[in-house]
């Protein structure tokens, strides 16, 4: 249990350092600055070529948005996800342990390639998030969670970063034993994040290009925003890709029966879902669904 607590103790004080170390120093392996850089590139495309234009540049809940960035991508790995994950992952090895292993790979990567790793790392994660996703659609449980980021009613790129806290814990939980079976943390490589996070702003945006047969591979605004419809013929929705979206067309979760410029967004009673931070956070714990 000591070791426990001491690793709970050093989680916090090592993010601290490591998050003010990222602050003060800006650099190329910097993901502040890169989130920050990514975010400002995305808005200036909203701001100068808009794909719908009656939409204003200060969109609604614009700045709300903006502190779900910091929130989830930084505060609340300071808080508490990193040094809870960090316990998490020494009783899973400890547990390992009482039946005399070491580890759970299934087959060891690091020697390959660093290009290899680094595309194998992504589709993976990428097919085990689009498998969680599904999970956030079809179970009332988690629904209640994922609410919040269905709560957009104007899409733009801010709205990427719009999700409940509880879906860190859900999305990191399923991708551990998955990536690690492959001798991957969730955490082994920068550049994988980088990507995500600009294809993930990148499907919310404001903004159009044209993909060519590319759309049927990567993920994007035209067909996302029909993720977000408030009127869908599935009851669990479609397009579940994060940011491949080449998974739908191959289990047949695909809906794009034109671009959706201008569908509305949410769900059925989104007008009485909280507007403020606070309620927000606290909405799947009071919810009906949860405490049945």
């Amino acid at each position: 249990m000591e070791t426990y607590l001491e690793l709970f103790i050093n989680s916090f004080t090592g993010y601290g350092n490591y998050l003010l170390k990222e602050i003060l120093n800006p650099g190329w392996g910097n993901y502040f600055y890169w989130l920050l850089g990514i975010s400002l590139f995305f808005w200036l495309l909203e701001i100068f070529m808009p794909w719908r234009q009656h939409q204003a540049k200060i969109r609604q809940d614009f700045w709300l948005d903006g502190f779900y960035m910091f929130f989830n991508f930084f505060l609340f790995s300071l808080v508490g996800f990193n040094a809870v994950s960090n316990i998490g992952v020494q009783a899973f090895n400890d547990l390992l342990a009482l039946f005399r292993l070491k580890n759970i790979v299934a087959f060891e990567i690091h020697s390959w390639p660093i290009w290899a790793q680094l595309l194998t790392l992504f589709i993976v994660r990428d097919f085990i998030q689009w498998n969680v996703h599904r999970l956030l659609h079809r179970v009332d449980y988690l629904w209640e969670f994922h609410k919040l980021h269905h709560s957009v009613q104007e899409m733009g790129f801010g709205a990427h970063l719009r999700f409940h806290w509880m879906e860190t814990v859900i999305y990191r939980t399923l991708e551990y034993i998955p990536l690690a079976m492959i001798g991957l943390g969730i955490q082994d490589f920068f550049v994988v994040h980088i990507f995500a996070t600009a294809i993930g702003h990148f499907n919310h945006s404001n903004f159009k290009i044209p993909l060519g047969p590319l759309r049927y591979l990567v993920n994007n605004p035209q067909m996302h925003i029909w993720h977000h419809a408030k009127q869908m013929p599935y009851p669990y929705g479609a397009n579940y890709g994060i940011t491949l979206s080449i998974w739908d067309y191959l289990f047949r979760t695909a809906y794009l029966p034109d671009d959706g410029r201008d569908i509305e967004l949410g769900f059925e009673e989104v007008e009485k879902y909280p507007n403020s931070f606070k309620e927000q956070q606290t909405y799947p714990f009071r919810s009906k669904k949860l405490n049945a």
